[in-house]
C-alpha cells in the first residue's frame, strides 16, 4: 500500500513508514508542494448495505487495504471499526453511520434557485461536523499498524496526537482520541471559544494557546502544531500537508452523495464546498473523482469552492495559476499560495486559515470538472446562514452552510439551472 507525492513524486510504503508528510518537505530551499495520496483503488464502486461509511465503502479506503495486504482478515477490520465505533458512541454518544441528504425546497423557493437545491446534512455526525471522517480514517490506519505488528507502528503508543484547530476540527480530533484512549495535544489561538476549550478539557485534551509573534508570517496554531510534530507528535489534523491519510478519510462523503445522488436518479451540475484548509474540498473532489471512474455515479458536478472576502488565498492562487500547467505549478507553491497578509475576518469562522493548505489538490478537482471558485461578502454569509436555518431546520453554522452563501452570490450561473448540492457541516454551538 503505497502513497505518492503529488509534488516530488517521492513514494511511501504505508507499511514500512509514516505516510503522513512526504519525506522531501522542509528541505531548505525546496518549494514545492508536497502532499502525499494514497495510490488510486482499484476495485468496483461497493453496493452494501452497511450504515458504517468505513464499513461499506472499506474497498476504496487504504487503512483497508494495508490491512489486508498485511494479512489481516474481513472479520478483523470489522472489528477494528466496531470497537471504535461503540467508544465513540460512549464518549460522544453516536458512531458513524451514512448521514441525511435531502432536496430542500421550500429553501431553494425561498431563494429564487430553478433547479433542485440538495443539501446533504453533516451537523448530526460525530462530533457534529464532518471533520471527524477525516480523523476516523488516520485513527483507523493506526489501528491498523498496532493489530498487524507492521514496522510503521513501532512505537506509536509512546507519541502523543497534535492537532492545530480552535473549532470543529479540533472536536472531532478530542472525541476519536478520547475513543481510541490516546493523548492528545490542541494548539488553538487567544480568541478560541470558551465553550470549545471547555470541551476539549471535558475530553481530556492537552490545550496549548498560540499568540501571533510579529516576525512570523501563518497561523501561529499551525507553527507550534509542527513544532511538536518535529518534536515527535503524530500529526492528527486535517491538513493534506500534514497528514497524508486526512483527506482520504473525508472521501465517504462524496462516496455517500454519489451514491445517494444515483439512487435518487439526479445528476448534480455543482457542488459548493465551503474552503478554509481545503482538506474537504480536496476530499469530495477526489470521491466523486472516484466514483465516478468506478461507476458509482454518471460524473461529477461542477466543483465550487467558497472562501470569504476576509480571507481568500484559494482564489487568489487560482487567478495567478490561469492556464499554467498543474503539474509545473506543484513545483512552485509560493507563487501560489502564502499565507494572507492581514488577520483572516469572517461570520464563518471555520473556514479562515491563513493558507488553503490543499489549494493543489482543490484546483485540480475544480480544473477537471469545470468549477471555479467564489469569494462572498460577509452580508450574503449572514443571509444564507439565516435562511438555511429558518427553511430547513438543520441547525448548522455560518461555517456549515458557507457554502450556500456561495451559491447565493451566483444567482446569475449558468448552471445554477440543473442540481445545485451543498454541504451542511458544522453544528451551531
Amino acid at each position: 500500500m503505497h502513497f505518492r507525492c503529488h509534488g516530488c513524486g517521492a513514494t511511501v510504503d504505508a507499511g514500512d513508514a509514516l505516510p503522513f508528510r512526504c519525506p522531501n518537505a522542509g528541505v531548505a530551499g525546496n518549494d514545492i508542494d508536497h502532499v502525499l495520496v494514497a495510490e488510486p483503488p482499484d476495485a468496483v464502486f461497493p453496493r452494501g448495505a452497511e450504515q458504517n461509511p468505513f464499513l461499506r465503502y472499506r474497498t476504496l479506503l487504504s487503512p483497508y487495504r494495508l490491512a489486508r495486504a498485511a494479512g489481516l482478515t474481513e472479520a478483523v477490520w470489522t472489528e477494528i471499526v466496531e470497537t471504535l465505533d461503540a467508544a465513540l458512541v460512549a464518549v460522544d454518544g453516536r458512531g458513524f453511520r451514512i448521514t441525511p441528504m435531502a432536496e430542500q425546497k421550500s429553501l431553494a423557493a425561498a431563494l429564487g434557485f430553478s433547479g433542485p437545491l440538495w443539501i446533504k446534512d453533516e451537523t448530526g455526525n460525530v462530533s457534529g461536523s464532518h471533520k471527524a471522517r477525516h480523523l476516523m480514517g488516520v485513527m483507523l490506519y493506526l489501528r491498523v499498524l498496532e493489530r498487524a505488528k507492521l514496522p510503521a507502528g513501532d512505537g506509536l503508543r509512546a507519541r502523543r496526537l497534535a492537532i492545530a484547530s480552535c473549532g470543529n476540527a479540533a472536536l472531532a480530533a478530542a472525541v476519536i482520541a478520547r475513543a481510541a484512549d490516546w493523548p492528545l495535544d490542541v494548539f488553538i489561538p487567544t480568541d478560541a471559544g470558551a465553550a470549545v476549550k471547555q470541551a476539549l478539557q471535558d475530553l481530556g485534551a492537552g490545550i496549548a494557546v498560540c499568540e501571533r509573534r510579529p516576525d512570523e508570517t501563518g497561523d501561529p496554531c499551525v507553527l507550534r502544531f509542527r513544532e511538536a510534530v518535529a518534536r515527535g507528535a503524530i500529526p492528527f489534523g486535517v491538513q493534506g500537508t500534514e497528514n497524508g491519510l486526512a483527506v482520504e478519510g473525508a472521501r465517504t462523503l462524496g462516496f455517500e452523495m454519489a451514491e445517494e445522488f444515483s439512487a435518487a436518479g439526479v445528476a448534480p451540475a455543482v457542488l459548493y464546498v465551503q474552503v478554509g484548509g481545503g482538506a474537504l474540498a480536496s476530499a469530495l473532489a477526489q470521491g466523486f473523482e472516484i466514483a465516478a471512474r468506478l461507476g458509482g455515479v454518471e460524473k461529477a458536478p461542477k466543483l465550487i469552492a467558497v472562501q470569504t472576502v476576509g480571507c481568500a488565498p484559494l482564489a487568489r492562487a487560482w487567478n495567478k495559476l490561469d492556464r499554467l500547467d498543474l503539474t509545473a505549478a506543484a513545483r512552485h507553491r509560493s507563487r501560489f499560495m502564502w499565507p494572507w497578509e492581514t488577520p483572516p475576518q469572517s461570520l464563518a469562522t471555520g473556514i479562515l486559515d491563513d493558507e488553503t493548505y490543499d489549494w493543489w489538490a482543490v484546483a485540480a478537482g475544480m480544473r477537471a470538472s469545470g468549477g471555479r471558485p467564489v469569494v462572498v461578502e460577509e452580508d450574503i454569509v449572514a443571509r444564507a446562514h439565516n435562511l438555511a436555518r429558518l427553511h430547513t431546520g438543520i441547525p448548522a453554522s455560518a461555517t456549515g452552510t458557507a457554502g450556500l452563501a456561495g451559491a447565493m452570490s451566483e444567482m446569475s450561473a449558468p448552471d445554477l439551472y440543473g442540481p445545485i448540492a451543498v454541504i451542511f457541516s458544522g453544528v451551531e454551538r
